[in-house]
C-alpha cells in the first residue's frame, strides 16, 4: 500500500482498479451496472472520468458504503460523510413533452469509443432558456450530469432500464426585475 491513494467518493473508478486490480470485481459485484467496465471502450472513457460517488449514483447504493467496502478489501479505516450526491427522479414542474428542443442518443457514440460529453455540453451552451435537452444514455451519465448541474441546468433522470436512462435537462428562463 506504499504509493497506493487512500479510496474516497472523489476518486477516480479506473485509478482504483488500477492500483487495486482485485477491487474490479467487488466493484462490480456492489454495483453491477459496472460489468461493462469489462468493455475496453467504456473502461477508458467512463473508467477514466467516473468517481465512486458518481458510481454510487449509478448503481443507486450509499457512497458511504460503497466506499467503505473496498476500503475493507485493502485494510484501509473506514470513511464517514454527511449527505451525498443526489440526482433529480421525480418528474419535476418545468418538464413539458413540448419544450423538448434537442435530443441525442449517446450509445453509438459511446459504442465507437467517443466521448459524448463534448457534443452535449456544446448542444446545452446553445440551449435557449426556458427548453429541454433530451439525452439517452446505457448507463447514469453522472460526470457529465455534475458538470451540466455546476453550469447551472437543471435535470431529471429517468431509468427506464439497467441499459437505458434519459436525462432532461433544462435551462431556466431568465426572471425579468
Amino acid at each position: 500500500m506504499e504509493d497506493k491513494k487512500l479510496i474516497t467518493p472523489k476518486s477516480k473508478v479506473l485509478q482504483i482498479i488500477e492500483d487495486y486490480p482485485g477491487l474490479e470485481e467487488v466493484l462490480i459485484e456492489y454495483v453491477p451496472a459496472f460489468k461493462k467496465l469489462k468493455n475496453p471502450v467504456l473502461r477508458k472513457t467512463v473508467g477514466r472520468i467516473a468517481t465512486l460517488q458518481q458510481a454510487a449514483a449509478i448503481g443507486e447504493v450509499s457512497v458511504e458504503d460503497l466506499v467503505n467496502r473496498l476500503r475493507r478489501e485493502v485494510g484501509q479505516d473506514p470513511f464517514s460523510q454527511q449527505g451525498g450526491g443526489i440526482y433529480q427522479t421525480e418528474k419535476p414542474d418545468w418538464f413539458d413533452q413540448d419544450l423538448i428542443a434537442e435530443s441525442l442518443n449517446a450509445g453509438p457514440m459511446l459504442a465507437q469509443g467517443e466521448h459524448p460529453v463534448n457534443q452535449v455540453m456544446a448542444d446545452l451552451k446553445f440551449l435557449r432558456p426556458g427548453r429541454i435537452y433530451k439525452l439517452t444514455a446505457p448507463f447514469l451519465p453522472a460526470p457529465l450530469i455534475d458538470k451540466a448541474s455546476s453550469l447551472g441546468f437543471k435535470h431529471w433522470v429517468v431509468k427506464e432500464s439497467d441499459d437505458a436512462c434519459i436525462i432532461y435537462f433544462y435551462k431556466e428562463e431568465k426572471k425579468k426585475d
